[in-house]
């Protein structure tokens, strides 16, 4: 009862959810995308196996699995497979627990930042993607 003027605005908000969960993915994967070139260098610095590969797998999910989503296009698969995806990128891409201060600090806020975002597309695929979406036609 307490939450009868939420449930009116339920798909809405749900919208706003998937745009703002989204909006981080998308503008880094497109500058991964125009700077591909940039992007294969940094994969291949760190250490990650075939890194023109692994960039090209870095592009599809932040740029067009992000975009899926913010349209609703088989969002809850594809939530979940980002939501791991980003879980991965926390554990390769931000191992504080290697580094000492002043980098360790920063690299913790990644990661524990992509364990949230990990969060919300979880949240995501167990809700759906809302009236408003592809998925919701």
């Amino acid at each position: 009862m307490r939450y009868t003027l939420l449930e009116g605005s339920r798909d809405g908000m749900i919208l706003l959810a998937r745009i703002l969960l989204m909006v981080l993915f998308v503008i880094f994967g497109w500058g991964k995308l125009l700077g591909f070139g940039a992007t294969v260098t940094y994969m291949d610095s760190v250490g990650l196996p075939l890194p023109t590969v692994t960039a090209a797998v870095t592009v599809i999910m932040e740029l067009f699995v992000g975009l899926a989503i913010v349209i609703g296009f088989y969002t809850r698969p594809l939530a979940l497979l980002l939501g791991l995806y980003t879980l991965g990128a926390a554990v390769i891409g931000h191992q504080f627990w290697h580094m000492i201060d002043p980098d360790r600090i920063e690299a913790m806020i990644n990661f524990y930042k992509n364990v949230s975002i990990a969060g919300g597309l979880l949240m995501l695929c167990i809700t759906g993607p809302g009236r408003y979406s592809l998925d919701g036609r």
